[in-house]
């Protein structure tokens, strides 16, 4: 059996990666070290004899490397999100977004992995003014999640171009489903509002909701991922996203309930809608879950979210307004 290793597995997105990986035959390794993912996140698969779980910190050199050696493919989720966090701390992010990724290839490197698989972010473009945006919109971060997820695709891309590791970079936009996280100051959507919708609060809606966002199932992100570590691909950087763009209102009004607005997020787009045309063409993939499909799968998840914390306004840190206040935008949303 092919060894793959999935840094981040027991992440929103990672675990599902994982546990797809083992139904098609693969041993898979996970590397966590549960600073945001779960073991929870795994407990469905846990016990199959054909995967690992391993409790290692992606800087840490002598332990990665240990842990790649004899893989075929190498799968970097593995990383900190969130806005607020990011400005807070930036050298903690920068760490383990840029540092990380850096430890992983050069373990992937001396390995001899097939193919390495980064999951970047489509946050790279900051505010595109093109719709839906291709992958050669220009780049501008704006915050230092954003760019230390950018700076990690760039080194991805040069160990491909000096050192001949197979590479390809994946910009996610907007990820949901099953295991996607509830809580942070940049709350991922879905969880934010499952909680919400479980503890018998309303819906914070920011802005006045017409502001759309790219929602991508998590299964047809996964898809993305096998696609590429499987093609003959490699030096590329791919946009996944679902092929549309959808508003918050209209989330609201698929997992229905009362509504309350805040005020609109300084730094945050009014429109995601990531070009798919190039991803389609190369790897013959598209997105497969229907909007409205992957919402009623949400709800049917929604038990996993009984014990979450609800969200507040009050997450909402000071520190955005203080960050983008320079840039003379205004309130983004």
């Amino acid at each position: 059996m092919k060894k793959v290793v999935v840094t981040g597995g027991a992440g929103f997105i990672g675990s599902h990666l994982a546990e797809r990986l083992l139904n098609k035959g693969y041993e898979v390794l996970i590397i966590d070290n549960l600073a945001t993912g779960r073991m929870v996140n795994i407990r469905d698969f846990e016990q199959s004899s054909h995967l690992t779980f391993e409790k290692i910190d992606v800087t840490d050199v002598l332990s990665v490397e240990k842990a790649v050696k004899g893989s075929t493919f190498v799968f970097h989720l593995a990383a900190l999100a969130d806005i607020v966090p990011s400005i807070q701390e930036p050298l903690r992010y920068h760490n383990a977004n840029v540092n990380g990724t850096i430890t992983v290839l050069e373990a992937a490197r001396k390995a001899g992995v097939k193919k390495f698989v980064y999951a970047a972010s489509y946050s790279c473009y900051g505010l595109p003014t093109v719709f839906p945006t291709p992958e050669t919109a220009p780049i501008s971060p704006m915050y230092p999640y954003a760019l230390t997820k950018n700076l990690g695709e760039q080194y991805v891309l040069h160990w491909n171009k000096i050192y001949g590791l197979p590479c390809i970079s994946l910009r996610l936009s907007n990820v949901y489903g099953p295991r996607s996280r509830t809580t942070g100051a940049y709350g991922a959507v879905f969880g934010v509002f499952l909680a919400q919708k479980l503890a018998g609060k309303p819906f914070t809606v920011v802005g006045d909701g017409t502001q759309t966002r790219d929602f991508t199932y998590v299964t047809d992100v996964v898809d993305a991922f096998i696609r590429a570590a499987e093609s003959d691909k490699q030096g590329e950087i791919y946009n996944v996203g679902s092929g549309g763009t959808y508003s918050v209102k209209c989330l609201v009004g698929l997992l229905g309930g009362e509504v309350v607005h805040i005020p609109k997020r300084p730094g945050e787009p009014d429109c995601t809608y990531a070009d798919i045309t190039k991803i389609r063409q190369a790897l013959a993939w598209s997105p497969e879950v229907p909007f409205d499909h992957g919402v009623q799968e949400m709800l049917k998840n929604i038990e996993m979210w009984r014990d979450a914390p609800v969200w507040e306004e009050k997450t909402i840190a000071v520190a955005t307004k203080d960050w983008f206040a320079h840039l003379g935008r205004g309130n983004i949303q």
